[in-house]
């Protein structure tokens, strides 16, 4: 650099930092500028536009982590840099991932954690995938074993599923199978199941923990009717446990809940980490109950990043950090920290399910004694001048955002509001918030005349 440069360049530093080039002109959207910056102004920019987020604690919308402790983020800046597939380079964070994969396996109760199998991902949506295509290709090969056609797979689910399997159905082109909840069946609970059930039905979805509401589908309760259904037609069709949430949460709040590896249906289970796991993002994990359940022809061997390395997943490169993350957690918690973790939050939701059920407009749908999740909606009849939308705008001017939403087929008449607490959300805060809930209630039953009533475009939508 020459001497002018060099000068420039400190004359630039000392500049009050908003008037520096770069903070005192507006910089294109569309192109590179042709100079560069100093690096303190373009951090200053990035940080800057990033303000107009929302506070991450108080998004009560999403299921994913927001917070982990000091130590954490330590070991994250220590590790960012690893690449998860490289497991040549970084043998022992592979080591660390087969370490957390088989203590999931055996926390879910796999018959013989040595013969089980599983990877980590880049989160439950992957997992899920990585789950349904196990399924879909044992069916194929069972099929053609048998000489019959593989055209036309199928896939039951409720249809309060999450988006990652209508995603999946679509992208490897299996026909979804949605069976509505209503008012009677909350979840899909095996009701009506031989209805959607044949000889093209590569498995039967359950959730552990439904996006729409918090709420656990009875997996044994749906066992059962499959083998019902076995017994009549001599069909054998397989659950995978999307666990998303609750494969983190039932294990320690309600140890005694069959859901798991304890069902002989249950092939294969996916959680994100993200999640109940109290990761940061982004991190799944999918464990099959036995070897037999991944066929080999869907592992890849690859050898150009040094010796020979099993793959089975949708993504190549990805952070290793969080899976160093689970099993700092996995160490630093232990079982009876987990249970600590998910009780806490677990009795936050239930004292912010009582308080809103005592309010005068709002009835509940559940009320998050599964995963620390639960849902409201009006009661029928109480007003037809203001909305769960209306009441989503007003709360979001408190810094909270509390989505409001349609209810799937069937149901999608029905508006109701949902809050999801996770570690963090304490309950110094949950009262503050019940509180703003109050607050904003009386000022919208207070006010003259009608509010709009369809929903915001920043509404949640699935």
């Amino acid at each position: 650099m020459s001497t002018n440069e060099s000068l420039n360049e400190s004359l630039n530093a000392s500049d009050p930092i908003f008037a520096r080039r770069g903070e005192d002109t507006l910089s294109s959207r569309t192109s590179l500028d042709e100079e560069p910056m100093l690096p303190s102004t373009a951090y200053q920019i990035v940080h800057d536009e990033t303000m107009l987020d929302g506070n991450a604690r108080l998004n009560l919308a999403t299921f994913v982590g927001t917070w982990m402790d000091e130590h954490a983020i330590k070991l994250y800046n220590d590790s960012f840099q690893k690449n998860m597939i490289d497991k040549d380079e970084y043998p022992q964070t592979a080591a660390i991932e087969q370490t957390c994969w088989r203590m999931l396996a055996e926390l879910w109760h796999a018959p013989a954690p040595t013969s089980t199998t599983g990877c980590s991902t880049i989160g439950s949506s992957e997992a899920c995938m990585l789950g349904g295509l196990a399924l879909k290709r044992r069916w194929q090969e069972a099929r053609r074993t048998a000489g019959k056609s593989v055209d036309n797979p199928n896939l039951v689910m409720s249809s309060a599923v999450q988006v990652c399997w209508e995603k999946f159905c679509n992208y490897w082109d299996i026909e979804i199978r949605l069976v509505p909840i209503t008012e009677e069946h909350k979840t899909l609970d095996g009701y009506d199941l031989e209805k959607y059930v044949d000889e093209n039905t590569i498995g039967v979805v359950s959730i552990l923990g439904v996006t729409y509401t918090g709420m656990y589908e009875p997996v044994k309760q749906v066992a059962e009717a499959l083998d019902r259904i076995q017994e009549k037609t001599g069909l054998d069709v397989a659950i995978h446990v999307d666990g998303a949430s609750g494969a983190m949460v039932a294990p320690f709040l309600q140890p005694d809940l069959e859901w798991d590896f304890r069902i002989d249906r249950v092939h294969s289970i996916s959680t994100s980490a993200h999640k109940y796991g109290l990761v940061y993002p982004g991190l799944g994990w999918v464990v099959w109950r036995d070897k037999e359940y991944l066929p080999d022809s869907l592992v890849f061997h690859v050898s150009y990043l040094g010796g020979d390395m099993p793959t089975f997943a949708l993504n190549f490169s990805r952070p290793g950090a969080q899976v160093l993350l689970q099993y700092y957690l996995f160490l630093r918690l232990g079982r009876k920290g987990y249970y600590e973790v998910q009780k806490a939050s677990q009795d936050v939701a239930l004292f912010l399910s009582k308080g809103i059920a005592e309010l005068g407009p709002f009835e509940l749908w559940n009320d998050g004694s599964d995963i620390p999740v639960f849902a409201w909606r009006i009661k029928p009849g109480y007003t037809d001048r203001w909305t769960l939308y209306n009441l989503q705008d007003r709360l979001r001017t408190r810094g909270w955002l509390v989505p409001a939403y349609p209810m799937p087929d069937d149901l999608s008449d029905m508006t109701v509001q949902r809050i999801v607490v996770r570690n963090g959300l304490s309950m110094d805060l949950a009262a503050l918030l019940l509180n703003d809930i109050k607050t904003q209630t009386e000022y919208l039953d207070g006010l003259e005349g009608s509010l709009p009533q369809e929903a915001p475009q920043s509404a949640f939508h699935h």
